[in-house]
């Protein structure tokens, strides 16, 4: 399960804002099969097509912090 935190949403509004735009699909797949994944400090840095994820594991649940384009 893919959980999105407070800051999550919000940040789809944030990068709309600036023409920048993101779907929830695209960030669920980069994190389900991302082309470089990272650990660093309990978090995970996942990157697929120009997106970048970052997200906890916690159990079965993965919260996701923020994503961002690079």
């Amino acid at each position: 399960m893919i959980y999105f935190t407070k800051y999550a949403e919000e940040k789809f509004d944030i990068l709309n804002a600036h023409k920048v735009f993101i779907r929830k699909e695209e960030v669920e797949r980069t994190i389900d099969a991302p082309d470089t994944l990272s650990k660093m400090n309990g978090l995970f840095a996942a990157q697929r097509n120009k997106i970048k994820v970052i997200y906890q594991k916690e159990a079965t649940i993965k919260k996701v912090i923020t994503f961002y384009p690079v």
